[in-house]
C-alpha cells in the first residue's frame, strides 16, 4: 500500500481559514487577560512589598483566575457549538436525504440553509441527483421496450423455452418496482 501524504492543506480556503481564524481570535482574546490579571498582581505586590500581603494576592489571584477561566471555556464552547452547526447541519442534512432516497423516497437534489457551509457540496449532489434520476428514466423507458419486446418473443418461441422468459420478464418487473416509488 503506498503511502499517501496530503500536500494542499487547504482545501475548502474560505471556511478554514474563517474557521480558524474565529477560534484562533477567540483563544487569543480570552487570553488577553491572564497577562493583565499577572500585571495587576505584580503591582500589587510591589506596592505592600510584606509577604503576608503576597500570600494573600496569591490567593486572591487564584480564586480570580479560575472562575475566569471556567467563564471563558464555557463561552467558548457554547460558541463552538454555534459554530459547528453550520458544519454538522449540512452533513446531516445530506446524510438523511440520502437515507430518504434508499429508503424509496424520489431522487432530488438539495439546498442548504443560506447561513451553512459547503454550498459547493449541495449543488454538487444535486447535479449528481439529477444525473442520476435522468440515467434511471432512460433505463426504465428501456426496461420498458425489453418487456415489450419479450412479450412479442413469447408468443414465437417454444414452450420449453418460455419459463427462461417469464423468469427474465419477472426480473424485469422486479427490478422496475423496485425504483417505481421513486418516480
Amino acid at each position: 500500500m503506498a503511502f499517501y501524504k496530503r500536500s494542499t492543506f487547504l482545501i475548502n480556503s474560505d471556511f478554514q481559514l474563517k474557521f480558524s481564524v474565529v477560534v484562533s481570535g477567540i483563544v487569543f482574546t480570552s487570553s488577553i487577560f491572564y497577562p493583565l490579571i499577572f500585571l495587576d498582581f505584580m503591582d500589587e505586590m510591589v506596592r505592600h512589598n510584606d509577604f503576608n500581603s503576597v500570600i494573600e494576592a496569591r490567593h486572591d489571584l487564584l480564586y480570580f483566575i479560575v472562575p475566569v477561566q471556567m467563564l471563558f471555556t464555557f463561552v467558548i464552547f457554547i460558541f463552538m457549538i454555534f459554530l459547528t452547526h453550520k458544519i454538522a447541519g449540512p452533513v446531516y442534512k445530506l446524510t438523511q436525504h440520502l437515507k430518504k432516497i434508499r429508503e424509496g423516497a424520489p431522487i432530488t437534489g438539495i439546498k442548504f440553509r443560506n447561513g451553512d457551509h459547503f454550498h459547493n457540496l449541495a449543488e454538487e449532489v444535486s447535479g449528481f441527483m439529477e444525473y442520476v434520476a435522468a440515467n434511471q428514466e432512460k433505463d426504465f423507458q428501456y426496461l420498458d421496450e425489453v418487456s415489450t419486446y419479450l412479450n412479442n418473443l413469447s408468443s414465437v418461441i417454444p414452450e420449453d423455452k418460455k419459463p427462461v422468459l417469464n423468469e427474465i420478464a419477472r426480473r424485469l418487473d422486479e427490478i422496475k418496482s423496485r425504483y417505481q416509488k421513486q418516480l
